[in-house]
């Protein structure tokens, strides 16, 4: 899944919360990059990681450093999801 595909996916999946909104591909595309970032404007996670801080998202899971490096460890909700154990 690249970048684009990425925005149209969530997106729709934010449509699919039952208020009947979607959210512009323009709107998912600005909070990505914000989150994410890019080279030249780092996002909020890479922020926090430049500050020695661990990013925690949750049951889904945290970034954090290790030896200069992000890193990402998955939680408990993304671990039973992809082994298939959630309900």
């Amino acid at each position: 899944m690249d970048k684009s595909q990425l925005i149209e996916a969530t997106a729709g999946k934010a449509a699919d919360n039952g208020d009947g909104h979607r959210p512009t591909t323009e709107n998912v595309e600005q909070v990505i990059e914000a989150l994410f970032g890019t080279v030249e404007h780092p996002g909020s996670i890479a922020e926090a990681l430049s500050r020695g801080e661990t990013v925690n998202l949750g049951s889904f899971g945290s970034f954090h450093t290790e030896g200069g490096t992000a890193a990402f460890r998955p939680g408990r909700a993304l671990t039973e999801f992809l082994q298939g154990t959630t309900g």
